[in-house]
């Protein structure tokens, strides 16, 4: 009988120790989940979600070195401007929801750029940053095919100078695409206006935003045909300053762009000296990009070949150059676009003084 009695004892023992060992394996369970999010936390690129889940889908795609490197400056540049709006909005900064906008066009325009967007007719024709990539490149753009084709057998342009010219006509493809997608935002935000019928302090709100993206669409065509005008005549006459043909201060298509509205806009004497020093630093930093972008794509061909040959000793020499030249490009990429930002971001300003 006292077996017996002892028996319901045993049982809630044995119930108990199972239960005290299944939490432990419960809470460790837990404790290695947390430390593996913790791990992955510090393992990711960036610190927004939706940034990580574009870098690792880029990472899939076959986008050479370079333009990965390029991405992931861009991706950089989105993170830091999506962290500053979480703290305007966290301080009820952003109650029209502008910059919130904003960030999403930016977003577009990078997942567009890299053909990321899920469109067709949008996928990124990559092409080898040392090889002539100009044949199997396209510009989308009837007038600028043309232009280019005419400038390639004019003989007025020695290689370097038509590789020059071709970054002009690359750029001013961005510049148009980027229209076209701040075009389509601000159609789809019109369209949507139009069909409010009671208006109301908030539909007043969003006119004043609509506003801006007009004035916005306004600077990026004026940009746009100031720079179609400038490869006409490039294209036409050439570089060759000795015998009165085109003028330029600067080289790169960016900066000549700044230097262009910068003298449209509202800036004094002093004030235009000064950002044309500044657009010389800022050249330089471009210059110093571009030689970083070409030695990372020669040292991708080079891990490639190594690779092939299955020299362990070299290939892991190689992999340490390689890594150390592709932080090296997407630091300065990010800083390059950075710098950009800032410099437009000071000019719109002087243009918007001219209109008031």
């Amino acid at each position: 009988m006292a077996a017996v009695r002892a028996l319901p004892a045993l049982a809630a023992a044995l119930l108990l120790a199972a239960a005290g060992q299944a939490s432990k394996y419960s809470r460790e369970a837990n404790e290695g989940l947390a430390a593996a999010d913790g791990k992955r936390r510090e393992s990711a690129e960036f610190r927004v979600v939706r940034l990580n889940q574009i870098w690792e889908k880029a990472q899939r795609l076959h986008l050479s070195a370079v333009k990965l490197a390029e991405l992931h400056s861009d991706l950089k540049l989105q993170e830091k401007d999506e962290l500053s709006w979480k703290k305007l909005k966290a301080e009820g900064l952003d109650e029209d929801g502008e910059k919130e906008a904003k960030l999403r066009r930016n977003l577009n325009v990078i997942m567009t750029k890299y053909g990321m967007n899920g469109k067709k007719d949008s996928q990124l024709v990559d092409t080898n940053y040392i090889k002539d990539g100009t044949e199997s490149d396209t510009l989308d753009d009837p007038r600028l095919e043309k232009l280019w084709s005419k400038a390639k057998t004019s003989g007025k342009f020695s290689d370097e100078e038509l590789d020059k010219l071709w970054r002009e006509f690359k750029h001013h493809k961005e510049k148009i695409r980027e229209y076209n997608i701040l075009l389509e935002t601000v159609s789809r935000t019109e369209d949507i206006h139009k069909n409010v019928i009671n208006p109301s302090e908030e539909n007043l709100v969003k006119e004043e935003i609509l506003h801006n993206k007009h004035r916005e669409l306004k600077e990026k065509l004026r940009s746009i045909n100031q720079g179609f005008e400038r490869l006409r005549k490039v294209s036409h006459q050439g570089y060759d300053t000795t015998s009165g043909m085109i003028q330029q201060e600067f080289e790169e298509p960016r900066v000549i762009d700044l230097w262009d509205m910068a003298k449209s806009a509202n800036f004094t004497e002093k004030e235009l000296e000064s950002f044309r020093e500044e657009l010389k630093h800022f050249e330089a930093k471009i210059e110093k990009h571009h030689h970083y972008q070409k030695q990372l794509e020669i040292s991708h061909q080079k891990l490639k070949h190594v690779e092939e040959t299955g020299d362990k000793d070299h290939l892991n020499r190689n992999k340490e150059k390689y890594a150390m030249l592709q932080e090296k490009t997407k630091e300065l990429g990010y800083k390059v676009k950075k710098h950009l930002q800032d410099l437009s971001s000071r000019i719109s300003q002087g243009l918007q003084h001219n209109e008031l």
